[in-house]
């Protein structure tokens, strides 16, 4: 009788009781959990990133297009093709990411061209490419440089 006594105490001490096994299975949720959580925030921030560097190639495509656009005052006649009229809105741009299926973004454009000075001619362009990301609304990106007419 005493070796069962004894046998049985012996399995008590190193038996985990149901409370341990629940804090230890909820730790293990909690790890779990947060690693996935981690990982689809990363996810997230990396496909915000791809849209926004796509937002912003658009952005600099059409700043290129005014940049180059022929502004010459000593031709005859004068030219100038960096007027506002030139560069109207573009509503479907499509972001360069990744497609698959029907998953394409479509961007918005937008190029304002606004003289600072007739005295020496200078225009500031400024291009802003607004994009949605999920459902979280929607980003702006902006670029604005200064141009004046070109010299021979």
């Amino acid at each position: 009788m005493k070796l069962k006594h004894y046998h049985h105490h012996r399995s008590r001490c190193n038996a985990l009781t149901i409370i341990e096994v629940v804090i230890a299975l909820a730790l293990s949720a909690l790890t779990f959990g947060g690693i996935v959580s981690g990982h689809i925030f990363a996810a997230q921030k990396a496909e915000w990133s791809a849209y926004s560097l796509a937002a912003q190639s658009l952005a600099m495509q059409r700043m290129e297009q005014a940049r180059s656009a022929k502004w010459d005052l000593l031709a005859s006649p004068p030219v100038n093709q960096v007027v506002q009229a030139n560069f109207p809105p573009i509503t479907n741009d499509v972001l360069d990411i990744p497609i698959a299926g029907s998953n394409i973004v479509y961007a918005s454009t937008t190029t304002t061209i606004s003289s600072v000075s007739t005295n020496v001619p200078l225009v500031l362009i400024r291009v802003e490419c607004v994009w949605p990301f999920m459902d979280r609304g929607f980003f702006t990106n902006s670029i604005q440089t200064y141009r004046s007419p070109d010299q021979q």
